[in-house]
């Protein structure tokens, strides 16, 4: 049997990710880091890639209401370990996963996309003259 790999994520590394994300942010919302960054900040967790081998996990992570997201993030990454032995509690897992943060930047991708076909429709829409 030839094995062939995919850039896809297979279904055991969704259904790992997607429970890290949750028990992510049940850990996150106890308030139990001392990071001074942290002090106050709610975090949503938008998404955790896992690795091929579940030893890697990275959150994807959004302040909400503002905030500076570098600064938290960075807060994020210096508890990595912290957060890793909260949620191997938490998780029935051969291997915690090690965690690195990341700042989401999907949300403002979207925005500019957003931005970018509203000028466009904007334009195609504004003047000019014959119809089909």
């Amino acid at each position: 049997m030839v094995k062939t790999f995919s850039k896809e994520p297979g279904q055991r590394q969704l259904r790992v990710g997607e429970e890290l994300r949750h028990v992510l942010a049940e850990v996150l919302g106890r308030d139990e880091l001392r990071d001074p960054a942290m002090q106050g900040v709610s975090v949503t967790i938008s998404e955790v890639r896992v690795g091929p081998d579940l030893r890697r996990a990275t959150a994807y992570v959004m302040p909400l209401g503002g905030g500076d997201v570098v600064e938290i993030v960075a807060a994020l990454n210096r508890a990595a370990g912290y957060i890793r032995g909260r949620v191997s509690r938490m998780v029935n897992l051969k291997f915690a996963p090690s965690f690195v943060f990341e700042a989401d930047t999907a949300f403002d991708e979207a925005s500019k996309i957003d931005a970018l076909l509203r000028q466009g429709m904007a334009g195609r829409h504004g003047g000019g003259g014959g119809g089909a």
